[in-house]
């Protein structure tokens, strides 16, 4: 059996997760490759070395390009904040090795496009880390939508909001930085507008408002000192999708009370259906005719959930979610799979980001080909 080299930058939430899925993705699948967790890098070699340690990982590094460069490395993995993700990638595509990239794919639309091409030109397998698309009940609305079951589809309405920024005391951080990472839009919306894209199809035009609420924060937790703050706090949206659907789109993290909001429903000629990330393991589907909502739940008969679980009900976790990517990611460098969004259409997300951001900025309906 061929043997991939895994190698992971960063430590952080997202390296942990990684690492994990990569653990559990060798656990719970019958893989067509073997996965060898061969380096860890993060810029404090001590914590490299511990959390290599504690994770299986069989080197550290201290410093990101030696992972890169290392050659029992075939698949660079990068958990790191948005600014480095273009850095990191474009030194992997160089050197040949597939990409495995956190969400946004980039800080900007010109990085987005030169790390697609990159990839295109060099032939290797990039995918950026929309999870939440990996659930299973994703997949069954999308194939409701596919299969007419709700008719023509004529409406999107999705939200992800979350409060971990609500208090206006919580201190300035790289995510409060344009030329690092870009506000609610970019760190929650970009997992909405993905999911939209993939359950409705394009976007061709938008018109959009974004607001920053708390103009500046403690420079570190604690201080009087303060930073300003130039990204926005919260975003909303319509979109007019290719198909003729219309839809609206809201993001925020200062909306107090919502952990993992990422929610939405998709409205047809035959029926609606409904889903909220923080109630992953089910759908509300309500078809023609039908007085109320339907609830669906989560079982072994969707693709993918059986692996963890012979019963339904019994719930999967963001960590299952992220195991389900890692495999998809496993079967198309095997040459057996194309699903997951890869850098192509991860920068169809950043150009409909931009797009909004244009619109919000010039308040006016904005032609996403025009980005």
């Amino acid at each position: 059996m061929r043997e991939l080299g895994i190698g992971l930058i960063g430590t952080g939430f997202m390296g942990r997760a990684h690492a994990l899925a990569f653990n559990n993705a060798r656990a719970v699948f019958e893989l067509p490759v073997h996965l060898k967790l061969a380096a860890l890098a993060d810029a404090d070699t001590e914590r490299a070395q511990r959390c290599a340690t504690a994770w299986g990982f069989a080197q550290a590094h201290g410093d990101w390009q030696a992972l890169v460069n290392d050659p029992n490395v075939d698949v660079v993995a990068i958990t790191t904040p948005n600014h480095l993700h273009y850095p990191m990638a474009m030194a992997a595509i160089a050197a040949g090795k597939a990409v495995y990239c956190e969400k946004p794919l980039a800080v900007s639309l010109e990085q987005a496009d030169a790390m697609r091409r990159a990839a295109s030109a060099a032939g290797v397998v990039t995918r950026v880390g929309y999870n939440y698309q990996h659930n299973p009940m994703i997949g069954l609305a999308r194939q409701m939508i596919v299969d007419g079951e709700l008719g023509e589809i004529i409406s999107f309405q999705g939200e992800f909001s979350e409060d971990f920024m609500a208090d206006p005391a919580s201190p300035w951080s790289w995510r409060c930085e344009v030329e690092h990472a870009g506000g609610a839009l970019a760190d929650l919306g970009s997992h909405l507008l993905s999911m939209a894209r993939y359950l409705v199809g394009d976007v061709v035009s938008v018109c959009a408002d974004t607001h920053t609420v708390h103009a500046q924060r403690p420079a570190v937790k604690g201080s009087n000192a303060l930073k300003p703050i130039a990204v926005d706090d919260q975003v909303h949206a319509l979109l007019r999708f290719a198909n003729g659907a219309r839809g609206t789109v809201s993001s925020s993290w200062l909306k107090q009370g919502y952990k993992n909001h990422l929610s939405f429903e998709i409205s047809g000629t035959r029926g609606t259906l409904a889903f909220d990330q923080e109630r992953l393991n089910e759908l509300r589907v309500c078809r023609a005719g039908q007085d109320g909502f339907q609830r669906v739940l989560a079982g072994p008969a969707l693709t993918g959930y059986a692996a963890f679980s012979p019963a339904a009900g019994h719930q999967l976790g963001y960590n299952e979610l992220k195991t389900l990517e890692v495999q998809e990611l496993v079967m198309a460098l095997a040459g057996q799979g194309a699903a997951g969004t890869d850098f192509e259409a991860a920068w169809a997300v950043e150009q409909l980001a931009t797009a909004i951001r244009l619109a919000a900025r010039e308040e006016r309906w904005v032609d996403v080909g025009e980005v």
